[in-house]
């Protein structure tokens, strides 16, 4: 872990089950914050995520409360789900598609403990337990924390240099799409560097159900490479 002088940190909307690159993301910095008292965005991954099954991509998609426009206007932190029955139908879509992978019966029970023994039903906990029990298959020790923990204020980029400054970074990552949004000037103001991750350049692996695709669940990449996922996540080609 670097001191305080040196720390890097990346704030970023808590995903249902993401991709590697969400996980390359936090195993790069010494903090990651979940941006989670932001508004909710539907049809995006707050609540769901693909899968390879033997019939093609499939959405795994946690259904949450939507009353009126109630969900328009609710924080991903203050998000619910409708039930827990989505827990029995996923967990059946993932054992019946990944049950031939080469490492499946080493994560099986775990996962299966996961998705059938809770009863969590505010969304943003359960992305969280699902991203910290698959940091520890990972062997990622990255601190987490919440935009909740800090004090919010202003427009976007100031929340997120505010939070920088409250954590002591000196540094901050971010994913490339937000360059549409963010003011690159606060941060040169208030001296932090800002850093833009790359996702290409990742290796394909075994997998199975060819073509092989990148963005789907990190689950895909357990999987089939057991132990060796990091190599896929931090090894870049090029």
């Amino acid at each position: 872990m670097n001191n305080t002088k040196n720390k890097k940190i990346a704030i970023l909307q808590s995903n249902y089950i993401p991709w590697k690159g969400y996980f390359d993301l936090i195993n790069r910095v010494d903090e990651f914050v979940f941006y989670d008292d932001v508004q909710y965005t539907k049809n995006d991954w707050r609540n769901r995520n693909i899968i390879k099954t033997q019939n093609g991509l499939l959405w795994l998609s946690i259904p949450v409360e939507t009353k009126g426009h109630i969900t328009e206007h609710r924080n991903i932190n203050r998000t619910i789900t409708i039930n827990n029955t989505w827990r029995k139908k996923h967990w059946f879509s993932i054992k019946n598609s990944y049950s031939k992978a080469r490492f499946f019966n080493d994560y099986k029970d775990f996962f299966e403990q996961l998705y059938l023994d809770e009863n969590e039903r505010f969304l943003a906990k359960i992305n969280y337990r699902f991203i910290k029990a698959i940091n520890g298959i990972l062997g990622i020790n990255t601190k987490i924390s919440y935009s909740s923990d800090y004090t919010l204020e202003g427009d976007k980029t100031e929340r997120l240099v505010g939070i920088c400054k409250q954590s002591g970074a000196s540094e901050y990552l971010s994913g490339p799409a937000a360059r549409s949004y963010i003011d690159e000037n606060l941060f040169a103001q208030e001296k932090i560097k800002l850093s833009w991750m790359n996702y290409s350049g990742y290796p394909e692996y075994q997998q199975l159900y060819p073509p092989f695709v990148h963005n789907i669940s990190v689950l895909d990449l357990i999987f089939n490479c057991g132990k060796d996922s990091m190599k896929y996540i931090c090894e870049r080609i090029g």
